[in-house]
């Protein structure tokens, strides 16, 4: 087989494990990675990571030339546990659900789905395809009330008592105390929340003895139910529903409406397909969760456990300042909405499963975008480091090849500028483009798509109205009446180089200049060659164009700012 060129990223070194020990557990077979979501509620950016990291590892296997299944286990047969805060569509009637599997829940009002956990599904699917994962989704419904599963169920039942005894040694050890609220602003999304491992449930222990399987009721649908008897010989089971007070005596052979209990479950699935590498979330770490108890467990069922790297949490920035439907837990379809899909995957890809990282919807975007842009100037020009090339390679193609791309990446945050100088007025806005750079003007709105459409919606979704920039109609006659000399003199300066200058680089060059000018100094000349002072200068020179421009002290970046304005009005807003 090929051997990869990226060789130095973490991605490589867990490739070369899992193929390794793949190919020790079954030779010649497909690699088998996996991840479990559960659609319980919008699932976020953290339970995103539970994604990204089986999928990069695969996405290296399959450019080195191996078959790889990537699994997506939706925990869809999950107990609805609560009502979602800021979900629209549901009201409080939505807790009379509160027991049924997620699949019997009805969706949100207006949803086109049949279901709670179709409909939550369908929006990481949509984000996924975006993202350029492939995966095989597996709905865990499906696999249980097909009887998919029978014969583990049996087994497990058979096996009761050795899973209570693997159980029994962690239940009397004390639970981590939990992690104080922290401010929206500074939230870790954990992976927990949107998988089977949030209840942790290891089954329950009652007269009848202990049992891991736990049915939903034939009356409500609901899983307050108990065991109360188990035939080994005839598989009968009696269960009793502490909710509407239903029982019944069914046959475990022949009955698919109830399912093995979550820390029963996971190790159940690693065995039954065979799941070489699968990842999980920090709160796996503790002892007794369902990670470490699941190595013990899965030997019962004939498997071994996976290649399973703990993974850190994913922080958020600026969603404090987010105008989301769903209570500020942002999803990948709302990263999406403002950031290109190489993006979130590099910001996946370039760190250390366990070393945590935030997703920015605050002012933070514009500068990853500029780190974006520079590695991959780097990366074009041969000058990055074999790491960050790595991660590059990874965020912006699969072994299936080149995700969709940008055509003329002009920086993010220039495009953000003139989406909000222009306020949604595409004629405007093609006409401040074309007018960055004469040399090579811009003919359509197409070669900044999708990065400007990313931008206009980050200005429009996440930047608070009074950050927003509105250009002066009339000039501020009481501010230009009250400037002294030396002000008025570099406004003189400024309009006198405008048609000269009238381009991205060349008003970057005269706004900066004309404080060196006033100072004594050329234009070119560089900081080192100048005094501290002229930095002061500039401030002042700039605040003032601020003022002058649309009403504050700060805005876009002043040559942006000047080319939306059009040369006519600057003329006009400064007093000429």
């Amino acid at each position: 087989m090929a051997q990869s060129t990226e060789t130095t990223d973490w991605v490589s070194r867990f490739a070369d494990e899992v193929i390794e020990e793949s190919e020790r557990r079954a030779p010649g077979k497909p690699v088998v990675v996996a991840s479990g979501l559960s659609p319980s509620g919008p699932i976020h950016l953290g339970n995103l990571r539970e994604v990204m990291t089986p999928h990069l590892v695969a996405d290296e296997i399959r450019r080195r030339g191996y078959q790889v299944r990537h699994l997506i286990s939706w925990d869809d047969y999950d107990r609805y546990r609560k009502v979602p805060a800021g979900v629209t569509g549901i009201d409080e009637t939505w807790a009379e659900h509160i027991g049924k599997p997620l699949t019997s829940v009805p969706a949100p009002k207006g949803s086109p789905y049949p279901n709670w956990a179709e409909h939550f599904k369908a929006a990481m699917i949509e984000s996924l395809g975006e993202l350029g994962v492939e995966f095989d989704g597996i709905s865990q419904t499906e696999q249980y009330t097909s009887g998919a599963y029978r014969e583990q169920i049996l087994h497990a039942m058979r096996h009761r008592n050795e899973i209570d005894a693997i159980l029994d040694q962690y239940r009397t050890k004390k639970a981590p105390a939990k992690k104080s609220q922290k401010p929206v602003d500074e939230a870790e999304l954990e992976a927990a929340e949107g998988s089977g491992a949030a209840t942790e449930d290891d089954g329950s222990s009652g007269s009848a003895g202990y049992f891991p399987y736990k049915p939903y009721c034939g009356n409500c649908e609901k899983d307050f139910t108990t065991v109360t008897s188990y035939d080994d010989d005839s598989t009968e089971l009696t269960y009793a529903c502490t909710a509407c007070g239903f029982s019944e005596t069914v046959r475990l052979d022949e009955f698919n409406r109830g399912k093995l209990v979550w820390k029963v479950d996971w190790p159940m699935r690693w065995a039954y397909e065979g799941v070489v590498f699968e990842p999980s979330g920090v709160d796996h770490s503790s002892p007794g969760s369902s990670y470490q108890v699941g190595g013990q467990i899965v030997g019962i069922f004939g498997g071994k456990q996976p290649i399973g790297p703990m993974y850190a949490f994913v922080g958020i920035s600026g969603m404090a300042k987010m105008s989301s439907s769903r209570g500020g837990v942002p999803t990948p379809a709302d990263a999406l909405k403002i950031m290109e899909p190489q993006l979130l995957r590099w910001l996946y890809a370039r760190r250390k499963p366990n070393q945590s990282f935030k997703v920015a919807f605050d002012q933070e975007i514009q500068r990853l975008y500029d780190e974006w842009d520079r590695l991959e100037a780097k990366v074009a020009d041969g000058t990055a480091l074999p790491a960050d090339r790595a991660a590059h390679s990874r965020a912006v193609r699969t072994a299936r090849g080149e995700l969709p791309s940008t055509p003329r990446k002009l920086p993010y945050r220039t495009l953000a500028s003139v989406a909000d100088i222009t306020a949604g007025h595409e004629d405007q806005a093609l006409r401040i483009l074309s007018e960055l750079d004469p040399s090579r003007p811009l003919t359509s709105l197409d070669e900044v798509r999708p990065r400007y459409d990313k931008a206009e919606a980050w200005i429009n979704t996440h930047v608070p109205a009074d950050q927003r920039t509105i250009v002066r109609d009339e000039p501020d006659a009481e501010l230009l009446k009250s400037l002294d000399e030396r002000s008025r003199e570099s406004i003189r300066l400024l309009l006198d180089g405008l048609a000269e200058h009238w381009s991205l680089d060349g008003l970057t060059h005269l706004v900066y200049g004309v404080p060196k000018v006033q100072a004594g100094f050329s234009a070119d000349a560089t900081p080192k060659e100048l005094p501290p002072e002229i930095k002061t200068a500039q401030r002042a020179f700039f605040a003032l164009l601020y003022q002058l421009l649309v009403g504050r002290d700060t805005g876009p970046r002043l040559p942006t700012l000047l080319l939306a304005v059009g040369q006519e009005k600057v003329r006009y807003l400064l007093g000429e």
